[in-house]
């Protein structure tokens, strides 16, 4: 683990649980159990970051947003002044997508007002209901909006640019049936950045920006609802997992052509109103087949070459949203809480390269998934799609399985996140 997260997991670790009971308004999702964790030495001094948050849109006075008027819509960058920029990022720093507002958020996780937990640094207006987010080696944040993509500094913590879609998917809304960009991914090469276009109550589309002159150079039919955007190894093909049509859509990243390929181990049955559906998916580097977690229960593995569907099985019993994968190949997986009675409690996979898996017990719904430089710590974020989110960040030491998990406040809704 890094430095930063090793302070703040030996700061707050305690034993024991707290258990409490949530209800998330969302129908089935009522949660019937939430296993938690303690926090009391981090209780003050994290409501103390919290309030420097500024978890309402808005920002604090290390953020030196660049104003509309500084730029264009189609995208040209700002410059701001020398004597606006703060003080550099540090390393290991979590930025994340304020889904209920329109800011991202910066969070140190090993730094407060106390010198015992994280503490946001600072947040950047970038537009509604931002989404899903990916990071350059350049540092350029790229954060799909309801209103376009967006372009941060991470360093200066500027917003450069905001580039408008090129599909028109509908007035500018919040919530979770928004339309706008949703899942994004950046080509190996940096090149070109990939956002699924939500458009509601149709199909979606892929569309592509040129990282160099910040323009959408091409769009891509795809399925409904694109949740997640992945990019095979080799920078060949953009795979966008569609939500609401059952499939992941495969586009050739030179010529745009499409193939659909069904994702499906419970079947279609009961359409846009099933559960059952992907959400977000990774790509596997040994071997480019891409892994969809369903429902803690079955782990679809995609081969893009033929659409052949495998599956393996998985332990959670809980439904499932976003993944990632560690250096060492371990999968992550964010279980968001139950779907029917018999369902288990939010919590996060942790599934080595072999299929054997950890599940760790986590405190209320969450959403996606991010994982430190080393491997060492997972940083889970607690916005949620739906309704019973919270407006901070958990901490899960993949080093040592005997540390309760620890809670961040930061943000307002996170849902994307990505580790500076």
């Amino acid at each position: 683990m890094n430095a930063l997260g090793h302070a703040l997991l030996t700061a707050a670790r305690t034993g024991g649980t707290d258990r409490v009971r949530t209800a998330t308004g969302g129908g089935p999702h009522a949660l019937r159990r939430t296993p938690g964790s303690r926090v009391r030495r981090l209780g003050l001094a994290l409501i103390a970051g919290a309030l420097l948050a500024g978890c309402a849109a808005g920002t604090t006075d290390a953020d030196p947003v660049v104003p509309d008027a500084a730029f264009a819509s189609t995208g040209t960058e700002a410059s701001p002044g020398p004597s606006r920029a703060p003080a550099g990022t540090p390393d290991g720093t979590l930025l994340v997508a304020d889904f209920d507002s329109d800011t991202v958020t910066f969070v140190d996780p090993g730094r407060d007002g106390s010198g015992e937990g994280g503490a946001p640094l600072a947040s950047v207006q970038v537009g509604t209901a931002p989404y899903g987010l990916v990071v350059g080696e350049d540092g350029r944040a790229w954060v799909a909006t309801a209103e376009g993509v967006a372009v941060v500094d991470t360093r200066r913590r500027t917003r450069l640019a905001l580039i408008p879609y090129a599909t028109e998917s509908g007035p500018v809304t919040t919530g979770e049936y928004r339309g706008g960009g949703m899942g994004i991914a950046l080509a190996p090469d940096g090149k070109h950045v990939y956002v699924g276009v939500n458009v509601p109550g149709e199909d979606g589309t892929v569309e592509v920006v040129d990282t160099a002159t910040r323009e959408v150079t091409g769009t891509a039919p795809v399925g409904r609802r694109p949740f997640d955007v992945d990019v095979s190894p080799d920078g060949r093909e953009v795979y966008a997992t569609g939500h609401d049509s059952f499939d992941v859509t495969a586009v050739d990243a030179g010529t745009l052509r499409t193939r659909r390929m069904e994702v499906a181990p419970y079947g279609t049955e009961g359409g846009l109103g099933s559960w059952l559906k992907p959400h977000y998916a990774v790509v596997r580097p040994g071997d480019g087949n891409l892994l969809l977690p369903f429902e803690g229960e079955r782990l679809a593995v995609l081969d893009p070459r033929t659409g052949r569907v495998t599956i393996e099985r998985m332990t959670a019993g809980t439904h499932q949203h976003g993944a990632a994968l560690a250096p060492d190949g371990t999968l992550l997986v964010v279980g968001t809480g139950p779907i029917g009675p018999d369902d288990e409690g939010p919590s996060l996979t942790v599934r080595a390269p072999e299929g054997t898996e950890r599940v760790v017990p986590l405190d209320g719904p969450h959403e996606d998934v991010a994982v430190s430089a080393d491997g060492g710590a997972a940083y889970v974020t607690g916005g949620f799609t739906r309704d019973g989110h919270w407006n901070g960040i958990t901490v899960v030491d993949l080093d040592d399985e005997r540390s309760d998990p620890v809670r961040l406040l930061a943000g307002n809704r996170p849902l994307g996140i990505a580790v500076l």
